[in-house]
Parts: structure tokens; sequence; C-alpha cells
């Protein structure tokens, strides 16, 4: 019974996509024929419109059919006419539907920093190139190292995506992590943290530098699942019974590297203090969640 329940609701879920998706990219091809500031305004605000609709739905389905309780705090100051860098903790892939089923409507629509081969996703691809989702090569140090024109393609593509999100309410999102817990990663790593693995500076450095003023503040997310790191046929079978998730706004950060800036070394590791403090109280936070020592949230 739970295989068929999972089968019919990913049938919905790909029809909703195709139906949204559709009408999806006819506004963005409009957008890229008439390339006027008016327009350009009036194809965004129909684009966002149709994004939220199909998480909308996708909520509704969480709401009927999962059975799973999202228990959140933090959402009183956050506004969905503001600017802001959303950094959150990466577990596992049912972390992309929380953070839409909390945030969706409460703040501007969450816009990832994509991997470039994820473009041929069907449908999905087409649909993140529609409403300015960046991709990224996504390089490791080595490969930057052996060839630093990565790198600088990179920072590239992130101004040429924080200059078009200037213009229009956006909430940047980045998994600082940029991969997903495992206790083996953990392990490789030798984080120092309980429950998250290293933060890296960089993506978040280059969305600030790019961003500057344009920004409200930081969203620090911290998400955590009582039941233990779920996979998405988990929660379409109802086996996650609760998700827990805490917000807070932090104003930005005194000290910001610029992109590109080799020779301001103690910039980047005054920056990279920042993150590691900010990524100490995510990880009490964490524990706090999950009620170690002491009564959960």
């Amino acid at each position: 019974m739970s295989s068929l329940r999972v089968f019919l609701l990913l049938v919905v879920i790909a029809a909703s996509t195709v139906v949204h998706v559709t009408p999806l990219l006819l506004v963005a091809l409009v957008k890229m024929a008439i390339p006027l500031a008016g327009v350009r305004r009036a194809c965004n605000g129909v684009l966002t419109a149709i994004a939220e609709s199909w998480i909308g739905l996708n909520n509704r389905l969480w709401d009927r059919f999962s059975g799973a309780r999202l228990v959140a705090t933090g959402l009183d100051g956050v506004r969905p006419d503001g600017h802001y860098l959303v950094l959150a903790n990466h577990q596992s892939w049912v972390d992309i539907l929380v953070l839409q089923k909390l945030f969706n409507r409460r703040i501007p629509l969450l816009r990832f920093f994509l991997k470039r081969q994820l473009f041929w996703v069907p449908l999905l691809g087409l649909a993140w190139w529609a409403l300015d989702f960046p991709f990224m090569g996504r390089h490791t140090r080595a490969e930057i190292a052996r060839n630093p024109a990565l790198g600088r393609r990179d920072m590239e593509a992130t101004r040429r995506a924080c200059e078009k999100f200037r213009d229009i309410p956006v909430a940047i999102m980045n998994f600082v992590e940029g991969t997903r817990f495992t206790d083996d990663k953990h392990a490789r790593q030798a984080s120092p943290y309980r429950h998250l693995l290293k933060p890296r500076s960089g993506g978040v450095a280059y969305v600030l530098d790019a961003m500057g003023d344009a920004l409200h503040g930081i969203l620090d997310v911290t998400i955590a699942y009582p039941g233990g790191r779920p996979s998405m046929v988990d929660l379409m079978s109802g086996r996650v019974r609760e998700v827990r998730v805490s917000v807070r706004v932090r104003p930005l950060p005194a000290d910001v590297p610029r992109a590109g800036d080799d020779s301001d070394r103690a910039t980047r590791a005054r920056f990279q203090r920042w993150l590691n403090a900010l990524w100490e109280e995510k990880d009490a936070e964490m524990a706090r969640l999950l009620g170690e020592g002491g009564t959960p949230a």
C-alpha cells in the first residue's frame, strides 16, 4: 500500500509540474524576446506566482498525505518583500521541501545555486533556468588550483545572478556545507561539530560581495529530524513524524572578503571565523532541537 501511495503521489507531482512549467516557459520566452525593464518586471512577477503556485500544491500534498508535523520558530521577523541570504544545514533532499513549505509566500521565492549538470533535468532544469536560478560548476579547490579560470567562471556567474536579483525581492539559498551530511563525510572531515559538516565560506562571500547593501539580512535556518535523516520516499510513505526548524534573522557580517581578492588574507580569515562561530551556535541549536541534554523544542 505504501508503494502504491508513493507511485500515485509521483504521478500527481509530475502532472502538476507539467501544468506549471508550460506557462512558466512561455512567460520566460516573452521576457527574453522583449528586453524592456517594464516587461521584465511584469514577467518576473508572473514567473514567481507560477512557481509559488507549484510549491503551494506540493505543500498541500505534504499536509494531506505525509503526516509529518512541521514545528518552526523564528518566523516573526521575516517579510515577503525582503532581500535575504538564507543559510542552512543540509542532511537530506527533504530539506528543500521543508524550506519551501516553511517559507513559501512568507519570504521571496527561494533561489538555489545549482550544479550546471542539473540544467538537463527534464522540465525542472528549464524551469530553474526560467526563474534565473544560477548554474555553477561546483569545482573542488584542487581543480581550481590547477585551473584558476574555473573559479573565476563561478564568481562571474554569481555576479551575473546577483545583478538580476538586486531589482526584485529575493531569497538566495546556500547550503553552506556544500554537500549532504553523512557519518562518513563527518568522519573524513574530522568535523569539530557534532551534527554538522565544516562550513565553506566561498559561496557565502561571493553573494555578500555581489549583493552588498541590497541585502536586508541573513536567515540562519537549522533543520532537525528527531526520527533520523529521512529520504523522499520516507516522507511520501508517512514515515517522518516530525521536523523541527529554527529560524534566526542575523545582521550582515562587518568583514566580507571581495570575490577573487586573494591578497587580503586577514579579511578572509576573519570572515571564516565569523562563519565558524555561526556554525558552533547552529550545532548547539541542533542539539537543542533534537532534545539532547534537555527538553526538545
